[in-house]
């Protein structure tokens, strides 16, 4: 019975989600800006869960306890206390002058902001095309984590394409029902859900092996280098260049950075960005030392297990939880993984629409035909991406961290934009491609991927930022640009 204990509330997990999101589906309005964005009157508990819940993804549950459990702790610092900082001050730098243009011209996506005040459909486009290209290897690493999870908590009786398989089909069906309004409300019950569970799952774990002070001794005992500050892995090198490309990706992912527009007031904006690093904290924390713990505890796993793709978490909640609870958690993160992916495949319907579809191949676009291509573009993205996880070419870290980087390239460039007045269009162009290239050089080709311990991914933010105030300095602005477009949102703020 314990197979079909576990599957019954997994499945179960899931169809909730559905449900609340198919309840906020029936009060959404017919209109772009109600779908994609819920006719920007999200509140502070709703926009500060739906962030957070959006983030929630197979890289914090598996890959961030794997991490903890072969290297040690310290990835709480880059993702929980660094990260954190750096994103709530970007969610103010970026987010409050976005939600400011928003309000005034009514933007939908990042491309319409730039291709608005740079007069120039090709750079709409670049931008959109770049975001997709990263979404894929993300969404896919939410359905690889899916089915992985599925697969150790059942001790195969699940295999790893139908766990994969189950999340696609939930999240189709879900996106292709229901807007913004249904998967916000959905991601702060499994934001909240998600928060709970994960402390009840360490004390749960430590009060079965004696407490914190016996995890902390069998530690030692296996792997006492993970009690000290710093190792070979994480060098100080490798922890900024991981923190800030992280909080500088975040910013810009599509799902993040459109959440930036919904927001229904100043004071909802700030308070959220306020609250944010708490919120990264209360939930790091418990699940890192988990991974970090498992090291030093008895049970069947070994390093070579995890080195291979497995995953630590639902390994140890087999071990030390019953099987229910085990269940509930790993549905709480596949459905967590679900709120992830489900805003990105959101984000990237509208990226596609109108940023590129739109633009690029029928300007004409009737409100009914850009619904029909959105959904269906939902599903094609979404089917892509589950038989690219089938194959399961990079570890999940890895997967995660070539989106992150990828999406940091974009960041500094519209950045200068919106606070640099001089900045021209041929200068953010190059700005964004010349960055984008030379990432991709250093993912896919030979060229080096680290300098002096630096990531490519912030290498390529610098030369991004460089190519952008350069090439500015030295071209004129168009004709048609709106230099003034940014500033004018600030009169009177």
């Amino acid at each position: 019975m314990t197979l079909e204990i576990q599957l019954a509330i997994i499945v179960g997990y899931l169809l909730l989600a559905l449900v609340i999101g198919l309840v906020a589906y029936r009060l959404t309005e017919r209109t772009a800006e109600d779908f994609y964005l819920a006719s920007r009157t999200v509140g502070t508990i709703v926009l500060l869960f739906t962030t957070f819940a959006t983030l929630l993804s197979a890289f914090t549950f598996f890959a961030g306890p794997n991490l903890a459990y072969l290297y040690g702790p310290e990835w709480i610092l880059v993702m929980g206390v660094m990260d954190g900082l750096i994103f709530a001050v970007l969610w103010y730098v970026i987010g409050y002058k976005q939600w400011l243009l928003g309000q005034r011209h009514r933007y939908v996506t990042l491309g319409e902001m730039l291709g608005d005040r740079f007069a120039s459909k090709r750079l709409r486009g670049i931008v959109a095309g770049i975001s997709l290209v990263w979404l894929f290897p993300y969404v896919m690493l939410q359905q690889a984590g899916a089915g992985t999870a599925l697969e150790a908590l059942t001790e195969g009786a699940v295999p790893y394409a139908a766990g994969a398989g189950l999340i696609t089909l939930f999240m189709i069906l879900y996106v292709v029902l229901a807007g913004f309004r249904g998967i916000a409300w959905t991601d702060t019950l499994q934001g909240a859900f998600m928060l709970v569970t994960t402390w009840v799952a360490l004390l749960w774990v430590l009060a079965v092996v004696g407490g914190p002070g016996v995890a902390t001794s069998g530690l030692e005992a296996t792997a006492s280098e993970h009690l000290a500050l710093g190792s070979a892995y994480y060098s100080p090198q490798f922890m900024l260049s991981t923190a800030i490309t992280i909080g500088f990706g975040v910013a810009m992912f599509p799902q993040v950075n459109q959440r930036f527009f919904a927001a229904g007031s100043k004071k909802v904006l700030k308070r959220s960005f306020a609250l944010w690093p708490i919120l990264c904290l209360l939930l790091f924390v418990p699940a890192f030392m988990l991974g970090a713990w498992a090291r030093g505890l008895e049970t069947g796993i070994n390093v070579a297990e995890i080195e291979a793709g497995g995953n630590v978490l639902p390994l140890i909640l087999a071990e030390f939880t019953p099987t229910w609870f085990a269940a509930l958690v790993i549905a709480g993160a596949m459905a967590a993984m679900m709120s992830s992916s489900d805003s990105m495949l959101l984000s990237g319907s509208s990226y596609f629409t109108r940023d590129l579809y739109r633009p690029f191949i029928e300007s004409t676009l009737s409100a009914r035909r850009e619904d029909v291509i959105a959904r269906v573009g939902v599903v094609i993205f979404a089917l892509s991406t589950f038989v690219a996880s089938l194959y399961n070419p990079a570890t999940l870290f890895e997967l995660g961290d070539a989106a992150f980087s990828g999406f940091a390239q974009l960041a500094l460039p519209v950045i200068v934009a919106l606070y640099w007045r001089e900045t021209t269009r041929t200068g953010i162009t190059v700005g964004i491609v010349g960055s984008q290239l030379f990432y991709l050089l250093s993912v896919f080709t030979a060229v080096p991927t680290a300098y002096a311990g630096w990531s490519a991914g912030l290498v390529g933010m610098g030369l991004g930022l460089v190519l952008t105030v350069g090439v500015s300095l030295l071209t004129a602005p168009a004709a048609d640009e709106q230099r003034a477009v940014y500033f004018e949102a600030l009169e009177g703020d």
